[in-house]
């Protein structure tokens, strides 16, 4: 019986007596109609499971009186047995509810494919290898995920840029099947990298029969004329590269970039990083350019000196100058051949895939309506009914008869199926998925495309529902190639990566953060990831690991030290600046590369797997650069930005957004208030204190690592300000004195780990982020990781063999 407490909550149907007594006794004081704490009204919550809003109401409830949250530490502690009651009373119709709404509905509504994934479709349908995305409008996200279905939207004008993406990839693949593949090489001597056409001249230095090029400071220096006559991929081979003066670790660092290389286009677009030894060798690039673009070669390491133009006006000069004799560093090579490639696929595959194995001879207005039903089960991932594709026939038969050829029929048909629901969405009746979209599921999961012929060829056979099948096709999958893919989306999305670039650390306090450190990161952390799952590694590593993929550049990055090249002292008057890869002036101590490392890096090899010294504040994910840098904002670190990362993104921790009217905590750019203390006053507030138990813990541990990553013990633009504080207390109350200790704490928590490292991947893979129901799942897929010590890979495995994965 309701109490007279309870006797205006306006329920649907009844709560369980349990549930009713427990508020009255625990909750109504703080969350009743009058006072509203955290903006709750409990006396107001109707108990109507079925309303989406509601049920989330109530799950919060549950979520907060089980983890401890509530009653709030002030208040009495509800005895552990009416714990308990209330918490199984309120569990099982949840339970209920959510599953119900799954039968009817499935976990996830209408999924689409992503901008990402539509490139990639379009690519391995049609075997071509052009941007398509850049004409796409950006995806929406939920929880960082762009492809949870409930952040998505299909409007007029997305379908409209859909068409026009469609249109492009069908005239790339029809032009190349008809007419062939464009072909374009060229060898660029070192004389002619230093001709200029116009404007000024900013190309390399041409000595000796080698092109050099400088850390000079102008826009675009190190400009060539290797302007490519059509937009394509391209092979771009530096013949001969070599360092002038290496620093430290035994390179210069550079990068090759595209664009017009001019101020009316300043945009510039990442080949790859240059790592110029003293030992002379060829680097290959792939990449793709646009019609006109040119190639920028420079060093760009911000540690390094830069030496003065030699002329005015923007100008460069190299008369009478001896750089390398006065100590600056370089890059030298002896030539470059540029060579037009297609990495997808040969002209051969592209017309296979448009007009199957007879070829463009064998496209007639016979064969035309068996072409689109071809064509449209390949892009619909299973096999077509009559009714599914006459529509497309009848286009196709419509264009004939206005006079078009068979191919010009054929490319109308096509373009509707690409731009058809069956291809942009996933159609999943609720339930278990067959096995076809069983298929689907599995390779835009791992692949971010369409399914090969043999998962196609397993789902015909009703062969890829059996487990063990299913777990040998995710072994296939993630040692294929095509699973980078899936390692670039999942980490962007997972470890927002993709946000790496939306702030620029502060240029007069980062003076030497530079691009080549900004790929660096990315590599890092992208290889990291890799690792873990190609060698099925421990979960704990998310946190904790005694090894890390580092470069030169990076390991100098981390150890805070100048460059200090290798080559012949400097000039007498030419004074050598002292960069520093943190705060200008600061104070510091640093860690020297001895003490991260315990072996060389060996040079020219970039990214290598190092061994970490035990004392080394680094390892896992959370003290890499890339990790350190989106969660700061290129002047500041925050506690509650990097502990809510944390949280969220690594131990699986649901933080809500924090109460109305609450302000933010601004740190102080000077350095002289701690962070910490402004937190202590901020944690008075009730509402607060709540959330920063879990937000504060990581957040104060990774207080000694700067926006850019470089450890630090001081705050302020010169290190001179506030010590800092990285002691703290996890929320089981255990205690720990810096970012090492802490790592020691969690690497022990290998459930909690695997249990959010799954939950990711599930959202990341299912489009859906977690439901009330899967937390049995989440739990025994967490405890078979944990027990076992199994890895990052076992753990996809036994995720994808999961129902939450095989389920819509």
């Amino acid at each position: 019986m309701v109490s007279s407490a309870l006797s205006g909550l306006a329920y649907s149907q009844t709560p369980p007596p349990a549930l009713a007594a427990f508020l009255e006794q625990h909750c109504l004081e703080c969350h009743d109609s009058d006072v509203q704490k955290g903006g709750l009204d409990l006396h107001g919550l109707p108990f109507e499971l079925a309303s989406g809003s509601t049920f989330a109401q109530w799950q919060r409830v549950l979520e907060r009186v089980e983890s401890g949250e509530m009653p709030p530490s002030k208040k009495p502690a509800p005895p552990v047995v009416d714990k308990e009651a209330f918490v199984k009373s309120l569990n099982a119709p949840l339970l209920s509810a959510d599953r119900a709404d799954i039968a009817a509905n499935g976990r996830v509504r209408s999924r689409r494919l992503t901008r990402t994934e539509y490139e990639h479709s379009l690519h391995d349908l049609l075997g071509i290898d052009i941007p398509l995305k850049i004409l796409l409008p950006e995806d929406g996200s939920v929880g960082g995920f762009e492809t949870v279905a409930a952040g998505q939207q299909l409007s007029h004008h997305q379908l409209a840029a859909y068409l026009d993406a469609a249109d492009l990839a069908l005239t790339e693949a029809f032009s190349r099947a008809i007419q062939g593949d464009k072909a374009f090489s060229k060898h660029f001597t070192p004389a002619m990298l230093s001709k200029n056409s116009r404007g000024n001249y900013r190309g390399p230095e041409f000595r000796d029969g080698k092109s050099i090029t400088w850390p000079m400071t102008l826009q675009f220096f190190g400009r060539t004329p290797t302007q490519v006559p059509e937009s394509g991929w391209y092979r771009i081979t530096l013949r001969g590269v070599h360092a002038i003066n290496p620093t430290a670790d035994g390179a210069v660092w550079g990068t090759l970039r595209s664009g017009e290389c001019e101020s009316n286009a300043p945009m510039l677009f990442m080949l790859g990083l240059v790592e110029a030894t003293l030992k002379q060798r060829d680097l290959v690039y792939e990449g793709w350019i646009e019609k006109g673009h040119r190639l920028e070669l420079r060093p760009n390491d911000g540690t390094l000196r830069n030496p003065p133009s030699g002329a005015k006006g923007g100008n460069v000069s190299f008369k009478d100058r001896k750089l390398e004799q006065e100590g600056y560093s370089g890059i030298a090579h002896s030539g470059i051949d540029m060579e037009r490639i297609y990495p997808n696929a040969d002209r051969a595959s592209v017309v296979r895939r448009l007009f199957g194995e007879g070829g463009i001879e064998a496209v007639t207005a016979e064969t035309v309506p068996q072409l689109v039903a071809r064509f449209a089960a390949n892009a619909f991932r299973r096999p077509v009914t009559l009714t599914q594709v006459s529509a497309y026939q009848e286009m196709a038969a419509q264009a004939l008869t206005d006079g078009a050829t068979p191919v010009e029929a054929l490319k109308a048909a096509y373009r509707a199926v690409l731009c058809s629901p069956r291809f942009l969405t996933f159609i999943e009746p609720p339930g278990k998925l067959d096995d076809y979209a069983l298929a689907s599921r599995l390779s835009y999961a791992l692949w971010c495309s369409v399914p090969d012929a043999i998962l196609l060829k397993l789902a015909k056979e009703q062969r890829l529902s059996d487990p063990e099948v299913l777990d040998q096709q995710v072994q296939r999958l993630l040692a294929d190639a095509r699973s980078q893919r899936f390692i670039t989306s999942f980490t962007n999305q997972w470890l927002k990566l993709n946000q790496i670039d939306f702030t620029t650390p502060d240029p007069k306090r980062f003076k030497t953060f530079d691009t080549v450190l900004l790929q660096s990161m990315l590599l890092e952390t992208r290889q990291y990831v890799t690792e873990m799952i190609r060698q099925d590694l421990p979960i704990q590593h998310l946190v904790e690991s005694d090894f890390a993929f580092l470069n030169g550049r990076l390991l100098r990055h981390y150890s805070g030290e100048p460059a200090m090249t290798l080559g012949k002292p400097s000039r007498k008057g030419a004074k050598r600046e002292k960069p520093m890869d943190g705060d200008e002036g600061s104070k510091k101590p640093v860690e020297a590369p001895s003490s991260i490392i315990t072996e060389a890096l060996v040079p020219g090899q970039g990214l290598q797997k190092v061994p970490l010294n035990p004392n080394a504040p680094r390892g896992g994910l959370v003290t890499q650069g890339a990790i350190l840098k989106v969660t700061a904002d290129g002047s500041n670190t925050s506690p509650v930005i990097r502990g809510v990362f944390i949280n969220e993104r690594i131990l699986g921790n649901h933080i809500p957004s924090p109460p109305p009217g609450v302000p933010a905590i601004e740190p102080d750019i000077r350095g002289a208030v701690s962070i910490r203390d402004q937190l202590e006053k901020h944690r008075e507030s009730e509402a607060c204190t709540s959330c920063h138990l879990m937000i504060d813990p990581p957040g104060f541990a990774l207080e000694s690592f700067d926006p850019v990553g470089v450890w630090r013990v001081q705050y302020g633009p010169f290190g001179n300000g506030a010590k800092v504080d990285s002691t703290g207390v996890t929320p089981e109350s255990e205690s720990f004195a810096d970012i090492q200790d802490w790592q020691r704490l969690y690497a022990k928590r290998t459930n909690q780990l695997a249990k959010g490292f799954a939950q990711h991947f599930l959202t990341y893979a299912t489009g859906a982020t977690q439901r009330f129901s899967d937390h049995e799942t989440l739990e025994q897929l967490a405890r078979a990781t944990g027990t076992k010590l199994q890895g990052a890979q076992t753990l996809i495995r036994q995720a994808i063999a999961s129902p939450i994965f095989r389920s819509k």
